[in-house]
C-alpha cells in the first residue's frame, strides 16, 4: 500500500515510531554501560535527551509548511523518509559497541574524564537530533487526517504511539536482548526503521529505500556474532558484555578459547575475575580466601558462605567442605565461567542464584558465617541500591555469631572523592570496628587526583555484644 490516506496503515507507522523512539533509549542505556556506568544521574540525561527533542520534534513536525523557504516544495512523504534516514544514519555508530570503544577512548585521551559529561557528549552527538526527527512523524501523519476528525482521531494516535512505546520498553529488553542478545536487538531496530522507510517510499523514493536496506546491512555487520568475537565477547545480554581474555605473560596474546597463561572475564570492561592454569586468582580474592577459608579449623563444621556477586565464581573454587551460596543478576555468569573461565562445572556444594542480592535477602532467613560482598565492577557500574546502610543492615541480619563480612571496593586510596568519603561513612555506620585493608603494593597518598583509586577490603566480624 502506497497510498498515505488507509487508517490503519498510519496507525502502523505511528506505533512503529513509538516502538523505535522508546528503544532507541533503552538500547543507548545499555550500550553506554561499559563505559560509563550505571547511575540514576546517567539514565536521567539519556531519558532528557529523548523527552527533550521529541517534544520539539513533536512542535515542529505540527509547523511543517509543504513549501520551503527557497521555494521549493517538499511533500510529507519526502520530509517522513528524510526524517528517517538521517536517524539511522546518526542512530547506526550511536548504538553500535565496536565505535563506541573509539568515541569513548577519544574522549578519554581528550581528558573528558568525568562520566556524566561524558554520556553529555554522547547524546548530543548519537541521540537528540535523530530523536528530533523521528518525533515529528504523529503530527506529520496528521496532514492526512481530514479536519473535522482530527481531533476525534488524536486520542487514536496518542493510544497507538504509547502502545508502540509500550512494546519497545516490553519487547526490547524481556525478550529481545534476553534471547538474542543486545548486539541483535540494534539490527531489529534498523530492521523497523527500514521497514518504515518501505512502508511510506515509492517507486520515485527508491533511492532512500535501497540507502536504508544499506543501512541495515551495515548494522547487521557491525553486529554479527563475527564481529563480537573478533572483539573476545562470547555474551552481550541485558546485563552485561562479557568478554574473556587469555593472556600469555609473555606475548599478551588475546584469544577467546585456548592459550597459555591466565584467564580473565571482562563484565562491562571491568576486569571482573581472573583464574590461571595453576589456580592463580585476582589478589583480592586470595586474600580474602586466606582470611576466612584458609584459616578455618580443620575440625570445624561446614561453614556456610554467601557470594554477592558471583562474577567467575572463583572464591572458594576447588574448596569441597563449606557450603556456598552465589548470588548475581546475570544467569549467563554461570554457563560462562564454566565453559571459558573453571573449565569445569560448579561443585556440588556451590548453588547460583541469578536474582538481585536484596530480593534474596529478603526471602530467605538463613545466616551466614562468611558474607563475601564483591559486586561493585571497579568505579563506574555502581549499583545504588547495594551501597547504602539498609543493604548493608540486611548483610548484617543474616550473620551467625562470630561471622566474617569482606566487602571488596576500587576506592581513593586518601580519600579524594566523595565516593570513597560516603563508602567508608556508611560501612562504619554499620559495622562498628571495621578494618580496612590496601592488598596492592603501592599507590600514591601525596597524589590530589579524585580520580585515583586502589583495591581496598573491608573487613568486620561480627559480635553482638558489641554495640
Amino acid at each position: 500500500m502506497k497510498k498515505l490516506d488507509n487508517l490503519t496503515f498510519l496507525f502502523i507507522i505511528i506505533a512503529l515510531e513509538g516502538y523505535v523512539v522508546l528503544s532507541a533509549e533503552l538500547l543507548a542505556m545499555r550500550v553506554t554501560l561499559p563505559f560509563t556506568g550505571t547511575g540514576t544521574d546517567l539514565f536521567a540525561i539519556i531519558i532528557a535527551s529523548v523527552l527533550m527533542p521529541l517534544a520539539f520534534g513533536y512542535q515542529a513536525g505540527g509547523n511543517f509548511k509543504r513549501k520551503q523557504s527557497d521555494g521549493t516544495t517538499q511533500t510529507i512523504r519526502k520530509k517522513l523518509l528524510k526524517n528517517i534516514a538521517i536517524a539511522s544514519i546518526i542512530l547506526l555508530p550511536g548504538l553500535t559497541y565496536m565505535i563506541l570503544q573509539f568515541f569513548f577512548y577519544a574522549l578519554s585521551q581528550a581528558g573528558i574524564e568525568n562520566t556524566l559529561l561524558q554520556i553529555m557528549l554522547y547524546c548530543l552527538v548519537f541521540l537528540m537530533y535523530p530523536v528530533y526527527l523521528l518525533g515529528q512523524t504523529v503530527p506529520l501523519l496528521c496532514h492526512y487526517f481530514s479536519e473535522d476528525k482530527r481531533a476525534q482521531i488524536t486520542g487514536k494516535m496518542l493510544f497507538f504511539s504509547t502502545l508502540g512505546s509500550l512494546s519497545g520498553s516490553i519487547f526490547t529488553t524481556l525478550i529481545l536482548m534476553d534471547t538474542i542478545g543486545m548486539h541483535h536487538t540494534v539490527s531489529v531496530l534498523f530492521a523497523v526503521l527500514t521497514i518504515l522507510a518501505i512502508m511510506i517510499g515509492t517507486k520515485k523514493t527508491r533511492e532512500t529505500t535501497l540507502l536504508m536496506i544499506s543501512v541495515l546491512g551495515i548494522s547487521l555487520i557491525l553486529n554479527s556474532n563475527q564481529s563480537m568475537e573478533m572483539l573476545s565477547i562470547v555474551k552481550n545480554n541485558k546485563y552485561s558484555t562479557i568478554m574473556i581474555f587469555n593472556f600469555d605473560a609473555e606475548h599478551q596474546s588475546n584469544q577467546a578459547d585456548e592459550g597459555e597463561g591466565n584467564t580473565h572475564l571482562f563484565v562491562n570492561n571491568n576486569d571482573s575475575s581472573m583464574y590461571g592454569k595453576n589456580g592463580e586468582k585476582h589478589k583480592y580474592i586470595e586474600f580474602a580466601e586466606k582470611i576466612t577459608i584458609h584459616n578455618i579449623p580443620k575440625e570445624s563444621n561446614a561453614k556456610d558462605i554467601l557470594v554477592i556477586g558471583a562474577g567467575g565464581f572463583t572464591f572458594g573454587h576447588n574448596d569441597l567442605k563449606n557450603n556456598y551460596i552465589y548470588l548475581d543478576i546475570d544467569k549467563d555468569l554461570k554457563t560462562i565461567s564454566e565453559k571459558y573461565l573453571l573449565k569445569e562445572p560448579l561443585q556440588p556444594n556451590k548453588t547460583f542464584f541469578a536474582q538481585p542480592a536484596r530480593a534474596y535477602l529478603a526471602q530467605t532467613e538463613k545466616k551466614f558465617d562468611i558474607i563475601l560482598v564483591d559486586a561493585y565492577l571497579g568505579g563506574l557500574s555502581i549499583p545504588e541500591h547495594l551501597v547504602t546502610q539498609e543493604f548493608f543492615s540486611e548483610v548484617k541480619e543474616h550473620l551467625k555469631e562470630g561471622a566474617i563480612v569482606v566487602a571488596n571496593f576500587i576506592i581513593s586510596p586518601n580519600f579524594n572523592n566523595l565516593y570513597s568519603k560516603n563508602i567508608d561513612n556508611t560501612l562504619r555506620s554499620v559495622f562498628p570496628y571495621i578494618s580496612r585493608h590496601n592488598i596492592e603494593e603501592t599507590f600514591d597518598l601525596w597524589t590530589n587526583s579524585k580520580t585515583q583509586s586502589a583495591n581496598f577490603i573491608y573487613i568486620y566480624k561480627h559480635d553482638t555484644l558489641v554495640k
